[in-house]
């Protein structure tokens, strides 16, 4: 993707004027026939997925990169899946045409399982065969581009206070907090007040995207700025506004506002899924599928599918589907999406966990195929049982191993965090994923056995039926308990 960008940037089509951009700001504009393109150079798609959790629209189009030789990859589908979410037309972009033995309709036939179907084929999908090696069908993708942008009429008027979006943020040492920012609409000027989320401040400087000092920035360009008093987020809306004493009094609503908004952030899960249903709230029941391979992943997908709910015009649909842990972008999709995130034989780290429950996305771990199906499907019909949460008391980091006769091998460990018990569950996880679950067999401090361990201490631990530590396994102790309805 880096080599598609550069060829982008350095194309002829561009005249020279872009030939020294540098990636800095997060975002670089082409022009061609008088139109500008800007392209939103942020490696990976959780940015946007973190914008749209908050109601951003960051892109009108995604081009979607696939690789001539390799086909669809597992991060193909993923991105995929968050544009669809993101419901933006997609144009894709076939790359490395210039390689030996490719297959360049093999790629295009594996594209239509996820109704992406090219417009030779009978489908409305864009797309563009190119080679970033050799520069070739860059003109034909900056045109394209440029078509499907003619088809959504998109418009911007330079004659209104600018408006636009935060991509990137980052404090300097020597100039202080610097955004960049995608002027949408409008035109941005030096010493215009602005607000962006509840950061506000007073246009110092502006930087275009060939790092020059300009005086004002029109609609389409991105440009990096000076002149917040606090740092913004990713994300964040930009506007100009006419005075100072009209940003204190829309920051003060903001501020307000947000923390209506903590307090009534409304999320689905099982345990609401049949009211949200019978109320109306919902017409699709949204999920997002991580699995441990994909022979499981297949028979899941099939088993859910064929499930119904009550009311037949609210349809289950699997948003996302995907061999592996549970990520953070996972639960950034599931909280935009307002989707349920359902893991079989894996588990999300700690981090992620705290993620999912700051954005009050609901996680269904499973190990049994049938009691997947079987929650679900109660959750449907309005029958689930009380749900049973599960508390991670805190984790632990194997040190140094011993090996005692007639005992087995001794966890010497260091309490990472929380509080360790003997009476707890423990699992063994390694290089992030999950090799063993079940007792503890004992808990000593020093020789002495200890009921508990607190965080910074030392202990030995015995697990039962389990000899295979090794060390930096981290052993997560956990418990189980009955979530009560408020």
């Amino acid at each position: 993707v880096k080599l598609l960008s550069d060829a982008i940037r350095k194309t002829d089509v561009t005249k020279g004027e872009v030939g020294g951009i540098t990636q800095r700001i997060g975002a670089y504009q082409i022009k061609i026939d008088d139109k500008k393109i800007v392209f939103i150079d942020t490696p990976g798609h959780e940015a946007f997925t973190t914008m749209r959790a908050r109601g951003v629209k960051a892109t009108d189009i995604a081009v979607l990169v696939v690789a001539a030789d390799d086909g669809v990859m597992p991060q193909t589908i993923e991105a995929i899946n968050h544009a669809k979410a993101a419901n933006v037309p997609v144009i894709v972009v076939i790359n490395k045409i210039d390689k030996a033995n490719i297959n360049v309709e093999k790629v295009k036939k594996g594209l239509t399982k996820y109704d992406l179907v090219s417009e030779e084929w009978g489908g409305d999908t864009l797309m563009v065969e190119v080679s970033a090696l050799q520069k070739k069908g860059i003109k034909k993708l900056l045109e394209t581009i440029s078509l499907q942008a003619e088809m959504l009429d998109l418009k911007a008027n330079p004659n209104i206070p600018a408006k636009g979006l935060i991509i990137e943020t980052k404090l300097d040492n020597k100039r202080g907090i610097i955004a960049s920012v995608l002027i949408q609409d409008g035109t941005l000027k030096i010493s215009d007040y602005f607000i962006a989320g509840l950061s506000y401040g007073k246009i110092k400087i502006l930087t275009d995207d060939k790092g020059k000092s300009i005086k004002k920035v029109t609609p389409s360009t991105p440009v990096e700025i000076m002149g917040f008093g606090k740092m913004p987020q990713a994300g964040d809306y930009f506007q100009v506004v006419p005075d100072d004493k009209l940003v204190k009094i829309i920051i003060n609503e903001r501020e307000n506002e947000e923390r209506s908004k903590i307090i009534e952030k409304s999320s689905l899960s099982l345990d609401n899924l049949f009211l949200e249903i019978k109320e109306g709230k919902i017409d699709k029941f949204k999920i997002i599928l991580k699995t441990d391979t994909q022979g499981s992943l297949d028979a899941l997908q099939e088993a859910i599918k064929k499930l119904k709910t009550e009311n037949e015009e609210v349809k289950i649909d699997i948003i996302h589907a995907g061999v592996g842990n549970i990520t953070e972008t996972d639960v950034m999709l599931a909280s935009a999406s307002r989707a349920i995130i359902i893991g079989f034989n894996i588990r999300p780290d700690t981090n992620v966990q705290k993620i999912a429950k700051s954005e009050k996305v609901d996680i269904r771990l499973y190990k049994i195929i049938y009691d997947l199906i079987d929650e679900v499907k109660s959750a449907l019909k309005g029958y689930l049982k009380p749900k049973i949460e599960e508390y991670i008391c805190g984790q632990a980091e194997v040190r140094e191993i011993f090996k005692i006769p007639k005992i087995g091998t001794i966890a010497g460990s260091y309490v990472l965090n929380g509080k360790i018990s003997k009476n707890d569950n423990i699992r063994v996880i390694r290089d992030g994923k999950l090799v063993y679950e079940g007792k503890v067999s004992s808990l000593k401090r020093f020789k002495e056995d200890a009921k508990e361990v607190n965080i910074g201490f030392e202990c030995g631990i015995g697990i039962e039926k389990f000899n295979d530590i090794k060390l930096k396994d981290i052993l997560e102790f956990y418990t189980f308990r009955e979530i009560k309805e408020k």
